[in-house]
């Protein structure tokens, strides 16, 4: 049997960990530069708050309706996430961490310990919630994916209490019924409509297709859930991460850039992100790419790029900036107003297979990166940081509804007066 444990509405529910009047009020969480609506909690959805709207779009009602609005506090979702991570790790010998706010646990080994998956499950949500003050919905069942349609159905039915356990051919078929083909981990919005156009609407009806023809019409992918769905363990998860192919960082600028300086700045930050995680999986670059582009809704909508090829494949920051600063001239164009820029590095290579040139001496500067990586691991991103990133970043990403970092930050510690 597998265990699925999921927080409710995560980044709503870690926003309330310190601020427990705010339990019984609707909450909203921004996207970076407050953005888009990316989290909100049921009393907020039931006031018809939807998620991924933009927030300009729905400010009024927010503001109508007294719905709590927060930006992106995510130096305190991460800390609390590991610390919730933990909690669940000591219910099973094996975990696998899916998302920052959900955790597969396999009972595979220890089943027979388990007197009853009821009161475990329990037991799990009540020790989540006494050391770390975080709602959490526990579903269990004997794959994958019946596990994540139990989480499922456990978060929709009020009466569950936050847990359902798939045991029995019972149990299985009335979940399954309960649920739409769209609410079936793996199965996207295309998919879903594909399935239903076929008369297909309920998990269910899915996991009583035929898994050869589902195959035949989709992939093998499909196959797989709809065996899973009739609880043969067909999927498994990864206990090695695969490293990236590529890997891009890009964000919108919290105020437009409007002049080179500006431009070179941010893309400077973006490589030093991009870089630093290439060299966490020991990666080297062998082409960079760099873009830059206004708002598609501005009136002349307008994108730059341009590709950098290095002899020599690198992860070293200072070796990609310097890069950068030979091309910024490509990117840049008076009179537009840049709203997102970005970095990608492509076709990468693992340091150990790296093929030496004997005529092109390498310039990069492992030592340096790796006394940067350090620092900054021990007293936080961007302790120490390129010069070529600027020290007055006007484009900086914006949180104005930013809560403070309780668990991170020494100066929004909580402070407890007796009296």
């Amino acid at each position: 049997m597998f265990a699925l444990v999921d927080a409710t509405s995560f980044y709503c529910s870690a926003e309330q960990v310190f601020r427990p009047e705010w339990r019984n009020r609707p909450m909203v969480v921004l996207s970076n530069n407050d953005g888009c609506i990316v989290a909100a909690n049921r009393l907020a959805t039931n006031l018809g708050v939807p998620k991924f709207q933009p927030y300009f779009q729905i400010a009024e009602k927010c503001r109508h309706h007294n719905v709590i609005v927060l930006s992106s506090n995510y130096e305190l979702y991460a800390d609390l996430s590991s610390k919730m991570m933990q909690v669940i790790g000591q219910f099973a010998p094996e975990q696998h961490i899916y998302s920052i706010d959900e955790s597969f646990l396999s009972f595979k080994h220890c089943q027979q310990a388990i007197p009853c998956l009821a009161t475990h499950a329990k037991r799990i949500r009540q020790t989540v919630w006494q050391y770390t003050r975080l709602p959490v919905c526990v579903g269990i069942g004997p794959t994958l994916t019946l596990a994540k349609v139990a989480n499922k159905a456990a978060k929709l039915t009020p009466s569950s209490k936050g847990i359902c356990i798939i045991n029995n051919e019972q149990a299985r078929r009335a979940t399954l019924s309960a649920l739409t083909v769209g609410d079936i981990w793996g199965i996207g919005r295309k998919t879903a409509a594909k399935l239903t156009a076929m008369n297909i609407h309920t998990a269910w009806a899915l996991a009583n297709a035929s898994p050869s023809m589902m195959h035949k019409q989709f992939n093998v992918e499909i196959e797989r859930t709809i065996r899973e769905l009739n609880g043969i363990e067909c999927k498994q998860w990864d206990n090695v991460k695969v490293d990236k192919q590529q890997i891009f960082s890009t964000r919108s600028v919290g105020e437009r850039i409007t002049d080179i300086n500006g431009l070179h700045q941010a893309l400077c930050m973006h490589i030093s992100i991009a870089a630093a995680k290439a060299r966490k999986q020991n990666s080297l670059c062998k082409v960079m790419m760099l873009f830059a582009h206004n708002s598609p809704h501005d009136s002349y909508p307008q994108s730059f790029k341009v590709n950098v090829n290095f002899t020599c494949a690198t992860n070293c920051s200072a070796e990609m900036s310097h890069a950068a600063s030979s091309v910024i001239h490509k990117l840049y164009r008076p009179g537009v107003h840049y709203y997102k820029v970005g970095v990608g590095l492509l076709d990468l290579i693992n340091s150990q297979h790296q093929q030496l040139d004997l005529f092109n001496v390498s310039k990069a500067k492992p030592q340096l990166m790796q006394v940067l990586d350090n620092i900054n691991h021990r007293y936080g991103r961007d302790t120490l940081y390129l010069g070529a990133q600027g020290t007055q970043q006007k484009w900086a990403m914006h949180r104005n509804f930013l809560s403070p970092q309780y668990t991170t930050d020494w100066r929004h510690i909580p402070i407890i007066r007796c009296e």
